[in-house]
């Protein structure tokens, strides 16, 4: 079924099968001796495949057995019974360099080694590689920590070094770098397993133990001057050590630097000290220059360190408390003064030196008032003018009111000025006719007795102030405005008449009291006594103009009359001296005339002829002095003799 329906369905070759039948048994008889021979040639391949094993210098044959395994080394050729193994195999023993090396685990015992190269590693029957590795290499200032596993010991190696592990359970850390020490440089380690605690010092190299752990970074000793120590304070049992230069110090491991780094000694020079105290005792001692000065172990400087000691002159005083006993003392001996262990220097005063024209009042203890004059008339022995404040003892200060109205206390008076003096204020008031008027005073006033004023008033000016307003207040409101500009004058002096006795109560002299301005609050008012005022101005202005212009006038007529005498004066000089010079020019000229003609008289003896000579050389005189000129002249010809005639030619 599924082939066809019928014959001629078939396919062509199974139509042929029984012709084929017959050849194919003529080429089996033919082919079985080959099928034979082949087969036995692969089973003897096989048969000495098994058998025969040809092995390398760098291999190895493991065979298993059927209740062992073994391993055979090359080189050589191997036979084995192909009936007596199960399986076997050739392979290639590692190789391993100089830094490498192999775990082996014995799969029988448990066993664990360690093969380092250079060699040919072959593996016994039952090892096994677990691990490879290679060897680390470590320079001079590397190191390992090795551990263990087995123990819990823990080790270093230290370089320069190729580490291998020495047994199959010791382990490695990455490489550390070991620390290296200056002569000046030290560290801090700390043993885990005991709990101490060292100090390395350089010159070195450190290698940390693997019990051992670094305190804090590397840090340098303290390299000390002559002039410089530290303090070194052990934190177990609080023992403080003072170290002094030239030298350079190391901790131990358990002290810590006391202050924040090395100090310098403190250098006293002559005029300076310093207050040490001692802690464990409390007592304080002082150190003057010329000094160095180093702290003790439990010293602590007081009192802000080096201080200037005081000079006591003509000019300086200082004022001392003895903190024992609390009392104050006046150092007036000329001296460099170093206070002792419990006086405190309160004050350095300066000599009160006082003018001739100033004064203080100073107040002692008990409250008792001394006043110190300037002035040589007025001091006394036990009041100079120039002095030190004794102890309790204070300048008495007064606060006197300031300012036009005198609103605000804020004026601090020490020293008193007892020349007169000038003081302005202004105040309010109004007139009979109701006109509020602003009034600026002038007051001269001189302070006499200093004594009666303090004990009288602490504000002079406030006094003053109010008493000059209380006055005019009471005087102006009599009088009318136009009655007030009348008699301003008046007022004031009735009202500097009237309050003597109250300044001469204060000890206070006033010289004299004067309105300088005024005008009125209110601005309407202001404006018509302002109109007023410049109409009285203007009027009094023109008339001092009119009688500067007459003045003017006057001054320049006399000028006038003064200028035609001396003009007169002048005419008269000039006309004697014009007189004068023409006497001397006469006498002068006649001399001349009379030399010329006596000279000639020999040579001439007419007197008419010498005459004649003489004129002729004064007429030569005046030719040169007019060719000198640039006028021209011209000659008649009578003035020269000239004659014209004319002459027939031949």
């Amino acid at each position: 079924p599924g082939l066809g329906s019928s014959i001629e369905d078939l396919p062509r070759h199974l139509l042929d099968l029984p012709m084929m039948l017959p050849m194919a048994e003529t080429i089996g008889a033919l082919l079985l001796p080959v099928v034979v021979g082949l087969g036995s040639c692969i089973v003897l391949y096989f048969l000495l495949k098994r058998c025969i094993f040809f092995i390398g210098k760098e291999e190895q044959l493991r065979v298993q057995k059927l209740t062992e395994t073994i391993v055979l080394n090359g080189p050589g050729v191997r036979f084995l019974n192909p009936l007596g193994y199960r399986s076997a195999k050739v392979e290639v023993a590692d190789m391993l360099g100089t830094m490498d090396y192999v775990l082996i685990k014995d799969t029988i015992t448990g066993k664990e080694r360690i093969e380092r190269g250079p060699k040919l590693l072959t593996l016994g029957p039952y090892d096994k590689k677990t691990s490879t590795g290679r060897g680390i290499t470590l320079s001079q200032t590397e190191y390992l920590v090795l551990e263990n596993a087995i123990t819990g010991e823990k080790t270093i190696a230290k370089g320069p070094a190729v580490w291998f592990p020495s047994n199959p359970h010791e382990s490695a850390s990455a490489k550390k770098m070991a620390i290296a020490l200056q002569e000046d440089e030290y560290v801090r380690v700390k043993d885990g397993a005991t709990g101490q605690r060292m100090v390395k010092r350089g010159k070195d190299l450190l290698f940390l133990e693997p019990t051992w752990q670094l305190e804090g970074s590397v840090k340098k000793a303290w390299t000390l001057k002559a002039f410089e120590y530290i303090r070194l304070q052990d934190s177990v049992t609080g023992k403080i050590t003072v170290h002094r230069g030239e030298k350079t110090v190391f901790p131990n491991p358990d002290e810590d630097l006391l202050d924040r780094d090395k100090l310098s000694a403190i250098d006293l020079k002559v005029d300076e000290y310093v207050k040490i105290e001692d802690q464990t005792s409390g007592e304080v001692r002082v150190v003057s220059g010329v000094n160095r000065v180093f702290l003790g172990a439990n010293e602590r400087i007081v009192d802000g360190g080096k201080q200037k000691a005081v000079q006591v002159d003509e000019e300086h005083a200082v004022l001392v408390r003895d903190e024992s006993t609390g009392q104050l003392r006046l150092i007036t001996e000329r001296r460099l003064f170093v206070p002792g262990p419990n006086e405190v220097i309160e004050k350095v005063q300066s000599l009160i030196r006082l003018a001739d024209h100033e004064a203080v009042i100073v107040k002692d203890k008990d409250g008792g008032l001394a006043v110190h004059y300037g002035n040589p008339e007025k001091q006394t022995s036990d009041k100079p003018r120039a002095f030190f404040l004794p102890p309790y003892a204070e300048i008495m200060q007064l606060w006197w009111s300031s300012g036009l109205r005198r609103q605000k206390r804020d004026l601090c008076i020490e020293r008193f000025d007892t020349r007169p003096q000038y003081m302005w204020f202004e105040f309010d008031c109004r007139t009979s006719d109701n006109v509020e008027l602003v009034l600026e005073v002038t007051m001269f006033w001189e302070a006499i007795d200093l004594e009666k004023m303090v004990r009288t008033t602490g504000n002079l000016p406030g006094d003053v102030y109010n008493q000059a307003r209380s006055q005019f207040i009471k005087h102006v409101a009599r009088v009318t405005l136009k009655k007030f500009m009348e008699d301003l004058h008046s007022i004031s002096k009735a009202i500097f008449d009237e309050d003597q006795p109250f300044y001469d109560t204060r000890g206070v002299r006033i010289n004299s009291l004067e309105v300088t301005r005024y005008k009125c609050s209110e601005k309407r008012t202001s404006e018509v006594l302002q109109q007023i005022i410049e109409e009285t101005t203007n009027r009094l202005n023109r008339l001092s103009q009119a009688e500067s212009e007459n003045e003017v006038k006057i001054f320049r007529m006399q000028g006038q009359i003064e200028q035609e005498k001396l003009n007169g004066e002048l005419l008269e000089i000039q006309q004697e001296h014009s007189q004068s010079e023409a006497r001397v020019a006469g006498a002068a000229e006649a001399e001349r005339v009379a030399a010329f003609v006596n000279g000639l008289e020999k040579d001439v003896p007419k007197l008419e002829d010498r005459i004649m000579m003489w004129q002729v050389l004064r007429k030569t005189d005046a030719l040169s002095v007019v060719a000198e000129g640039g006028g021209n002249l011209y000659y008649t010809p009578n003035d020269v003799d000239l004659s014209i005639r004319t002459e027939s030619k031949a």
